[in-house]
């Protein structure tokens, strides 16, 4: 039995020494993983700011980028790429929906500019 310490106190670990490789085997896997997907999803800041989000097209144009890296992640299981997929599309929806509310909310203020004054119905 081996004996840490940590802080102020001591602990007892009888099966650590068991454990290590294990723990060094799992980071080892993290690692190449991480390393792995950096080619396939680059994460390059070195890459111009990302467009400002101001309208719903921007933030679909953004969201089509999205869906895309996660169809292209071949690390990702199905279930994955599910969830995400249905994440972004539900967020897609409201984009869609507040664009379509802005264009008829355009064309109303349009509407009552061109009205003549004088006429309230």
């Amino acid at each position: 039995m081996k004996v840490f310490g940590i802080g102020s106190r001591t602990v007892r670990c009888p099966d650590r020494a068991a454990q290590l490789p294990r723990l060094r085997t799992r980071l080892g896997n993290l690692h190449s993983t991480v390393a792995g997907r950096r080619g396939v999803i680059p994460l390059r800041p070195e890459q111009d700011a990302p467009p400002p989000l101001r309208t719903a097209t921007d933030i679909l144009d953004v969201l089509e980028q999205l869906t895309a890296a996660v169809r292209a992640d071949p690390w990702a299981g199905a279930v994955e790429k599910a969830r995400a997929a249905g994440y972004l599309a539900g967020i897609a929806l409201k984009a869609i929906e507040v664009e379509n509310l802005a264009n008829r909310i355009e064309l109303l203020e349009l509407i009552l500019k061109q009205r003549p004054r004088g006429s309230s119905a």
